[in-house]
């Protein structure tokens, strides 16, 4: 009986655990790409120095809201939209020094 109440406690941590863990990594996952993409963007001379450190000082505050934002465990979805706002708003960014006429 012992065995079966550990493995129904278990299975119901780890339901209750998913989506917090899945929104950690959709978020991850989206900061990863896009640094990704200004990287790409150093290395084919789409950006300048300067648009890069300061594309990189923008995932920065998006890492910072990420961090405030999971300080207590959970991401509300307030904190959710918050961040997924920040996350448009540098995507948006990226795309625009990437394609503007400047070049190193």
């Amino acid at each position: 009986m012992n065995v079966l109440k550990a493995a129904v406690i278990g299975i119901t941590a780890l339901a209750v655990a998913t989506p917090a863990l899945a929104q950690e990594t959709r978020v991850d996952r989206r900061q990863e790409r896009q640094e990704q993409r200004i990287d790409q963007g150093i290395q084919s001379g789409a950006l300048t120095p300067r648009e890069a450190n300061r594309l990189e000082k923008g995932q920065q505050h998006v890492e910072k809201l990420e961090t405030k934002a999971q300080a207590d465990g959970k991401i509300t979805a307030r904190e959710k939209l918050r961040l997924e706002h920040a996350q448009d708003v540098q995507s948006k960014r990226i795309y625009k020094q990437k394609h503007d006429a400047q070049t190193r």
